[in-house]
């Protein structure tokens, strides 16, 4: 049956006719939806796990019981799974294990810009990479039966692109596999030296079985159109290329991008006057190519950083200084093709109006506090006009870069430092982090910013909320009890829509002389379960045009006719903006 399906449901779909039956997931954009639209299928057991490495770990032993696992996580994630990732490779699998990432080229939502295909290398691990919805599909049942085809884990590779586009899928039935029955095997799933060091050999020559594999796959394709050009590319790259030129010059798309092909590549070049490597990122099949012997033109004329489209591609091609490829594109009008009707406004994100992280973000700021943060939507704490927030890193850098900070500056830092990390980010990686601070007792302050979910991808449970994927009751993390029990006496709770609350705490317990945590609770704005009072109004009589309410940087208030104006169909109540006026000028 034909349906419409983004990249990532087709992904999800695709494990569910494979026979998958477990998969455990860290949510991160854009890989999320995979995971909550397989939840979708009864057959499939779900989870989410406190973090990547949990997840990848969690879907090993399933297949080691014997049952066809899965693993999804964007490219970041990735690194932090890279530990169990790297060793599994040498064990190889029981049932089929496929691992799901996704990149994020233009970092649309992403603190940096990288190649998971450096990992599938490095780890010697298989990896295929679609380029549209039914790819995705199909490429998710291929990698498990190379999974347990060749024994290894087997990566499949997303990019922004096509896991949120949608394109016509074919959906099939689901195939039942029988559970493979678990044997004890100390040599192969024991990873001590004297084992993995037999198990490395093994990997060698599974790649060059792989290789040979990907010579003859239909996952890579050529499409010969008698041209003097060709180009090589792979994933969301080839739909540039395809709508740029059609038929009118060789192509050979690559499904498998580890490892490559050898003589297919030959072949197809020696086809080809000039050959071209069209590749999002860093110049993996470039050097490949340029490796085997090929002379192909790639980031002499193609950027490194920042994702493609049509456009660039022509622009690249009509400025690379080869006639031939600036002929080759002499009749694409970008402009009227693909050119806006009109110029569109400049979005830059903000919280949200009601955003429970607004309060305390406030108060730091007005304290002069430097604040070192991390990943989440608190992130944006760091936008004007609160410019609260000096350095973000990565999951759980913000506690232990705090620790170091200080250790390092002692009293010229301890009382106007703090660390702030969101409820889910301190379950992921913030506790290990804050351990530390207890453990080597550094006089750190780190506020957790408790909004009640995983906000940042799309409003995911976590440990800390006390439901599970489904929704359905689940054991809860008690994040005081936890924090105590790490050894930090000085805990407390405040509510973030209540400044002065929030300033006398910081107050304290910047000034105590050991480590202590101040827990910021307030459910994020935008859960369907919170009720909010409504919005509130501005007299315009009362109004001294002081604009100190701007100084929250809240979507709901603007200034107009020199005037403050709240927006109604954003304001939810909070209330937070009636506590920066001084002149009463706010209708609750």
């Amino acid at each position: 049956m034909k349906s419409l399906m983004l990249g990532n449901a087709a992904v999800a779909r695709g494990l569910y006719e494979a026979g998958c039956s477990f998969i455990a997931s860290y949510p991160g954009t854009p890989s999320t939806e995979i995971t909550e639209e397989a939840a979708k299928y009864k057959e499939i057991y779900c989870e989410w796990a406190p973090n990547e490495k949990v997840a990848m770990e969690s879907a090993f032993g399933a297949s080691l019981a014997g049952k066809r696992s899965f693993c999804a996580m964007k490219h970041v994630g990735l690194n932090v799974a890279s530990d169990p990732l790297y060793t599994c490779s040498y064990t190889g699998v029981n049932a089929g294990m496929v691992i799901g990432v996704a990149d994020d080229a233009g970092m649309h939502s992403s603190q940096n810009e990288q190649d998971s295909r450096h990992h599938a290398i490095a780890s010697k691990v298989p990896m295929l990479e679609p380029s549209d919805s039914e790819e995705s599909r199909e490429f998710a049942k291929i990698a498990y039966e190379l999974s347990e085809k060749f024994d290894t884990p087997v990566l499949i590779k997303m990019c922004t692109r096509v896991a949120h586009s949608q394109s016509i899928v074919d959906t099939e039935d689901r195939k039942e596999v029988a559970v493979k029955t678990y044997e004890k095997n100390i040599a192969k799933y024991v990873m001590s030296p004297a084992n993995a060091i037999k198990k490395h050999p093994v990997v060698e020559q599974r790649t060059k079985d792989l290789t040979a594999w990907a010579e003859t796959s239909s996952v890579n394709k050529t499409e010969n159109n008698n041209s003097k050009i060709g180009i090589i590319t792979h994933s969301t790259s080839y739909q540039y290329v395809k709508e740029i030129f059609g038929d009118s010059v060789n192509v050979l798309k690559l499904g498998m991008v580890n490892p490559l092909p050898v003589e297919l590549i030959k072949k197809f070049a020696a086809g080809c006057e000039t050959v071209v490597v069209v590749e999002e990122l860093d110049p993996i099949i470039e050097n490949h190519c340029k490796a085997i012997g090929i002379n192909v033109h790639g980031k002499d004329i193609l950027p490194i950083c920042g994702e493609f489209s049509q456009n660039l591609i022509v622009k690249c091609f009509k400025e690379s200084g080869i006639a031939s490829l600036a002929d080759a594109v002499k009749d694409y009008s970008a402009e009227t093709k693909f050119k806006l009707a009109e110029n569109v406004p400049v979005r830059p994100p903000v919280m949200c109006a009601g955003c429970p992280h607004r309060g305390m973000f406030y108060a730091l700021s007005k304290n002069k506090i430097t604040v070192l943060g991390d990943i989440g939507c608190y992130t944006l704490g760091s936008a004007a006009p609160l410019n609260a927030m000096e350095m973000t890193l990565c999951m759980g850098a913000s506690v232990s870069s705090l620790h170091g900070f200080n250790k390092a500056l002692k009293a010229e830092s301890e009382g106007k430092t703090v660390a702030v990390i969101g409820d889910s980010t301190f379950m992921h990686s913030g506790m290990t982090s804050l351990a530390t601070i207890a453990y080597n007792q550094s006089n750190s302050t780190v506020i957790i910013v408790d909004n009640s979910i995983t906000g940042m991808t799309g409003h995911q449970q976590n440990p800390t909320t006390g439901k599970n994927l489904y929704g359905d009751p689940a054991g809860r993390v008690n994040l005081e009890a936890l924090v105590k029990s790490m050894g930090i006496n000085r805990v407390r709770v405040v509510d973030p829509y209540n400044i002065e609350q929030c300033e006398q705490a910081l107050k304290e317990e910047l000034s105590a002389n050991e480590p202590s945590v101040i827990i910021s609770r307030r459910p994020c704005a935008l859960l369907k379960e919170v009720k909010h009072p409504g919005p509130i109004s501005v007299n315009p009589d009362k109004c001294k045009s002081c604009k100190s309410c701007m100084k929250i940087g809240c979507p709901a208030i603007s200034m107009k006719d020199g005037k403050a104006k709240v927006d109604d169909t954003l304001c939810v109540g909070c209330k937070v903006c009636t506590q920066m006026c001084k002149f009463d000028a706010f209708n609750v």
